[in-house]
């Protein structure tokens, strides 16, 4: 027997011991079932936090959120709040003080692209699990986990992170996972917000809210208007969005929320750049006719109910609409025709989760997920090079030589459902336990109806299931004055996509050669974290995480050129160091200033590499986009309703972008690295009256020019170059 098999059944073992050790513990605590005595009752429903200990809050999660339970798990958060304004499309800004997490930068709005410790390529997002309020931002959580959309700054009020265990409270994807809390309702009757900024490049944004609370109703609603001419031809973009909140307590057991988001963004596509080009000019456009369209629409319920003095229950239901169309010329030295394509995703999903506070300070959770999904997959050949957004031709493609006609069509589905338990006991001695378990299942079904007339094979027609337990564990202490150390080791997993068992555009009969299995993440940390000081927070740890059956294309031995199918290729490790520190100067004098003077940095160092892969070319490589280090610092100033200031910088590693380590051959002629960088920003809000600020900034202040988004192929998106901006923002 195999180590990982050994160490699985026995983190099972203690697992289900710990779990079903709780009603006993609960009722017994003693051990001893004779002679009871009457003792006296004790209220502690969890971990009460000394007043010089809760700044530590504005760096991580509380040890148990609600019906999370997060101690043991290495979390980190950032109050937008406590930052100036952000403006325009900066997530360096957003994610200036969160450790670890790499940003793949692009200059047209709406796609973020995220990885975290060399697991898996940043392309949107795909290997990072990305939530807003809990719900998945992605198009298809399951089948296509893509971020084509990204909420505002300005209607978030939260930014958490948590590491390894994340996949036990969220589910799919491969940790990290990230979760935008939403801004709340102000407390007051009514207020009012609005913000206008200009800025380079034909910068115009707008946001404006109203808010408030009466009686037992609370309310909130936001328009926002955003538009660019962008920095290449082609690379203008236009956003409309608003939100919309309603929520009703009828006493201080209940809390029930309606919510809507709604966002649209019509952008154009600049296209990706080969080397020569982008040295030759940076800001060159390659494809002036190719644009993205995409909206979003996502409706919520949520209710949150104390069932008792210890037991509270949290349950949220909702369903949206999201579609993602683009317009793509051919390649052609003299393009004549245009792809048109559209992928719809109809989602609907439940979460429900209890959480009972027991004992002394010790808390169980149990709780289900269920989603599904509707994602049709269409595309059309459309002769001359603007076509509208909605011009389809419904006769399928008779040749490749084919125009105004419809070249694919798929229908895809997802079912997905998970059962999940944790629970934190605690002992006299600061010691805490949490042993977690979740049991998935997904669906992923491809019914293929037209395809592609270039592919020589049969439609696809698939259904695929898989079965998932994960389990962690996580042992902590609190030692000398609020320090607490952590060891969490925790599953996670990536579901196979769409495109893993059916790929519309390979030339292989998808059946028994395109059935991988799912990607399996095992994850470690051990660290320590506190406020051992006033005005002082720090957060070290070292972590290694083994990622096992990556799925990725592959070309069929003895088979033309573009018979590809997706198998499992290899297992990679990641090692490394990560930290974080942060001190407040006016705060380590006066816990309760309302004036702070801060400055943060966080370094990440990692050692990631293949160690196996049935390509034995990469055999001990370095995964695509693993960078040696990833560092931030900065520093802030704030001080209520008078001023807020920030300056921050990130310094990045050269990294390889292709897991073969290798320049890209013709046309794109991309070294195999690219190259390290560093980009500084600044931002801030000036009152000039109590309901009057000003707000300005520099993005890229430098004007460095540089790129992190490179494509497999070696296709070259050169990140965004200096922004300056400045407006207003007025409140009631």
């Amino acid at each position: 027997m195999n180590l990982s098999v050994r160490c699985t059944r026995a983190l099972t073992l203690a697992i289900c011991a710990a779990l079903f050790t709780v009603p006993a513990i609960a009722a017994d605590p003693a051990g001893q079932s004779e002679s009871p005595q009457q003792l006296k009752k004790v209220d502690v429903k969890g971990y009460v936090m000394p007043d010089d200990a809760k700044p530590k809050l504005d760096h991580i999660m509380k040890e148990v959120d609600g019906p999370k339970i997060t101690v043991t798990k290495k979390t980190s958060i950032t109050k937008l709040d406590n930052l100036p304004t952000i403006i325009g499309n900066n997530p360096r800004e957003v994610f200036a003080q969160t450790p670890g997490l790499y940003v793949a930068e692009q200059q047209i709005a709406g796609q973020v692209n995220l990885s975290y410790r060399g697991i898996g390529n940043p392309q949107e997002s795909e290997y990072v699990g990305v939530f807003q309020d809990g719900i998945p931002l992605e198009g298809d959580w399951i089948g296509f986990p893509t971020l084509y959309v990204f909420p505002l700054p300005q209607t978030i009020a939260q930014v958490q992170m948590i590491r390894g265990g994340s996949s036990l409270l969220y589910g799919p994807e491969p940790p990290p996972a990230i979760n935008l809390v939403s801004a709340k309702p102000s407390t007051a009757p009514m207020a009012g917000y609005t913000e206008n900024v200009i800025g380079n490049n034909g910068l115009f944004a707008s946001f404006n809210k109203v808010s408030g609370t009466q009686g037992n109703w609370d309310y909130l609603a936001d328009a926002h208007y955003r538009t660019t001419d962008g920095q290449r031809d082609n690379g203008d973009a236009k956003l409309r969005g608003a939100d919309l909140h309603i929520g009703y307590r009828p006493d201080e057991t209940a809390y029930t929320a309606l919510d809507f988001h709604a966002y649209d963004l019509d952008t154009g596509s600049p296209g990706l750049l080969t080397y020569p080009q982008y040295t030759a000019n940076a800001d060159q456009t390659a494809t002036p006719y190719d644009r993205l369209w995409t909206q979003r629409y996502v409706l919520s319920l949520s209710h949150e109910r104390h069932l008792d003095d210890d037991t509270q229950l949290f349950v949220k239901a909702w369903t949206g609409y999201q579609d993602q169309a683009s317009r793509a010329q051919d390649r052609g030295a003299a393009p004549t025709t245009t792809t048109l394509q559209d992928e719809q995703f109809r989602f609907s999903g439940i979460d429900a989760r209890l959480v009972h506070h027991w004992g002394r300070g010790n808390a169980f959770t149990v709780g289900t997920t269920l989603y599904h999904s509707d994602a049709p997959f269409r595309q059309w050949d459309v002769f001359g090079l603007d076509a509208d957004e909605y011009d389809r031709p419904g006769v399928a493609c008779a040749s490749p030589a084919s125009t105004n006609c419809a070249k694919l069509r798929q229908g895809r589905s997802t079912n997905y459902g998970a059962v999940f338990a944790e629970n934190v006991f605690r002992f006299a001695n600061q010691w805490h336990l949490v042993p977690s378990v979740r049991l998935e299942h997904e669906q992923v079904n491809i019914d293929e109806t037209i395809k592609p007339p270039t592919l020589n094979r049969g439609l696809v027609d698939r259904s695929v299931s898989h079965n998932v337990p994960l389990f962690g564990i996580g042992v902590g202490n609190d030692f000398g004055h609020l320090n607490e150390s952590y060891f969490n080791v925790s599953q996670g997993w990536r579901p196979v996509r769409y495109f893993d068992i059916g790929s519309p555009f390979g030339a292989t009969n998808s059946g028994p050669l395109n059935d991988p299995d799912p990607t399996h993440v095992l994850n470690y940390e051990l660290g320590v974290h506190g406020v051992p000081v006033q005005g002082l927070f720090y957060d070290v740890s070292v972590f290694q995480v083994n990622v096992k059956d990556r799925i990725e294309s592959q070309q069929v031995t003895g088979q033309p050129l573009g018979n590809t199918i997706n198998v499992n290729t290899g297992d990679t490790r990641s090692r490394g160091f990560e930290g974080e520190v942060s001190y407040d100067f006016l705060q380590a004098r006066d816990l309760h200033t309302s004036q702070h003077l801060a400055v943060f940095a966080n370094l990440t160092l990692l050692n990631a590499e293949f160690t196996s892969t049935i390509n034995p070319a990469n055999l001990g490589n370095t995964p695509a986009f693993s960078p040696k280090y990833l560092a931030r610092a900065g520093i802030t100033y704030r001080e209520d309703k008078h001023l807020k200031l920030a300056l921050s910088a990130v310094s990045v590693a050269s990294q390889y972008y292709s897991d073969a380590n290798v320049a890209a051959g013709a046309p794109f002629l991309t070294p195999a690295k690219v190259p390290s960088y560093a980009v500084a920003d600044f931002s801030a809000d000036y009152w000039v009256l109590p309901q009057l600020r000003l707000l300005g900034g520099v993005s890229n202040i430098t004007d460095k020019r540089y790129y992190s988004r490179v494509f497999f192929s070696g296709g070259i998106d050169p990140a965004p170059g200096r922004m300056v901006y400045a407006g207003f923002a007025y409140e009631f």
